[in-house]
């Protein structure tokens, strides 16, 4: 190795004497350790001194750092060494971001375009909103100028300010769906259907009375599946044999094609999630508004307005009938959706339906059918808005509604009243623990409300004030 460099010295010596350059000067000569050493000077042909010591230690410092740059290069390319190799690899990766970046642009001006879209779509959805406000509260301004008159001496009387604590404590749920009318107009019954005797009890008799508290919900099961986020469970208020008032019945109704039955044969079977037995139902049922009464299953068949009666003995559908004009799949549903159109029910006095027809307008319609045939006995028209409510359910012969299936703190807010054929506003608490009610129904075995919200089985405690 001494000798090459020895040799590039002297040929850098000689390449420089014949460029006749004198200032060529080439020494050998031992340094302070004793080691021989090869100096060879050159004078500069276009600097006539040398630069500030401070010019030299500049460039130092931006050599290293041009070094350490190229390092950092070479590390984040992942090559290691030095040299030309290794530079060109250096390169080769730092021109390639280059490259990528304008695909990177682009993704980046989607997503800006995305969030003003959505931006653009909040905003109207906000427009929307503060129209509806201001309807609302036109129209809860009106009612209580049309329904608080003040009372002598300008003091409100009593009925007045029962009224306007009422109109106090409604909260429109949703915005643009609720409507309350100061004066209600009542279609007879006898217009509809001829009346006949629906064998109404006795309060003294059923224990029958007014809705008055709510309890807080009891969770008895959960479904582990996206098949259960809605659905329905029942009890037979009026069992048949082999059946008793114990056995539990569940549909998880998510999905086209809904035809799975479950059986347990209590509640705490229901809990642990394992059915002593599985039905296939002939023809697939559609929503939440099955129930169970008198040892059939009585629900609607999907995209039709027919009910139908599953004998659970015979395991064979035994009556079916089509409902006249109602609406079915999502023309008349309650608030939440779910093609609630149809919604059946049992209380103290028998079957009933709830349901819509083109000629109610959308308001609810309350048939009582017969359990065997299916046929309507009679009909009633109220004057609630069926999708301005989130779900029903009767009890003595009164249609009590639901506010909201999402609000955790929603009421009881209407009540129609079959006895009468009048309705009136109401204010019980209601929770909505998991916030997605999608079926309520009233068994009067048990004097509890069954209710499925969001993949939970619950019961309510309720509590009937007595005329």
């Amino acid at each position: 190795m001494p000798g090459a460099w020895l040799s590039l010295l002297l040929a850098g010596g000689l390449a420089l004497s014949a460029r006749g350059d004198p200032a060529a000067l080439l020494r050998r000569d031992n340094d302070a350790s004793g080691r021989c050493t090869y100096s060879f000077t050159v004078a500069s042909p276009g600097e006539v001194s040398c630069p500030e010591a401070g010019s030299v230690a500049q460039l130092r410092e931006e050599l290293a750092a041009l070094a350490a740059r190229l390092s950092r290069l070479e590390g984040a390319g992942g090559v290691g060494g030095s040299g030309p190799r290794g530079a060109d690899v250096s390169g080769a990766w730092s021109r390639g971001p280059q490259r990528a970046a304008p695909g990177g642009c682009e993704e980046l001006q989607r997503a800006k375009e995305r969030l003003e879209e959505e931006k653009g779509r909040l905003e109207r959805e906000k427009e929307e909103l503060g129209r509806r406000l201001e309807s609302s509260a036109q129209e809860i301004a009106r009612l209580r100028a049309a329904r608080c008159p003040s009372g002598t001496g300008g003091v409100p009387g009593r009925d007045a300010l029962r009224s306007a604590s009422k109109a106090t404590r409604w909260e429109p749920e949703p915005l643009g769906y609720q409507e309350l009318k100061s004066e209600r107009t009542e279609l007879p019954a006898s217009r509809l259907l001829e009346e006949t005797a629906l064998g109404r009890p006795r309060a003294e008799d059923s224990g029958c009375g007014e809705l008055a508290w709510v309890g807080e919900p009891v969770v008895l099961g959960r479904a582990d599946t996206i098949a259960g986020k809605y659905g329905v469970w029942m009890k037979d208020p009026e069992p048949v044999a082999p059946f008793t008032r114990e056995t539990t019945w569940r549909v998880d109704t998510v999905g086209t094609e809904v035809r799975q039955l479950f059986q347990y044969e209590a509640a705490e079977q229901l809990a642990r999630g394992y059915p002593a037995k599985v039905h296939v139902l002939p023809r697939p049922l559609e929503s939440t508004g099955a129930v169970v009464y008198r040892g059939g299953l009585f629900f609607q068949p999907r995209r039709s307005r027919a009910l139908a009666r599953y004998d659970l003995r015979a395991e064979a559908i035994s009556a079916e009938r089509e409902l006249p004009g109602a609406g079915y799949h999502g023309q008349y549903p309650y608030s939440w959706g779910g093609y609630t159109d149809i919604d059946l029910a049992v209380d103290e006095t028998g079957l009933w339906v709830v349901y819509s027809t083109e000629k109610a307008k959308g308001a609810i319609v309350l048939s009582k059918l017969d359990p065997e045939t299916l046929e309507i006995r009679r009909t009633w028209e109220t004057n609630i808005r069926k999708q301005s409510v989130a779900n029903s359910f009767i009890i003595c012969g009164t249609l009590y509604t639901v506010s909201s299936y999402s609000a955790p703190n929603a009421t009881v807010n209407f009540a129609y009243d079959t006895a009468t054929s009048t309705s009136r506003s109401l204010s019980i608490p209601f929770e909505n623990r998991f916030r997605y009610l999608s079926m309520v129904d009233y068994n009067p075995a048990e004097r509890r409300l069954f209710a499925w919200d969001s993949y939970n089985m619950v019961a309510y405690p309720v509590r009937l004030a007595h005329a």
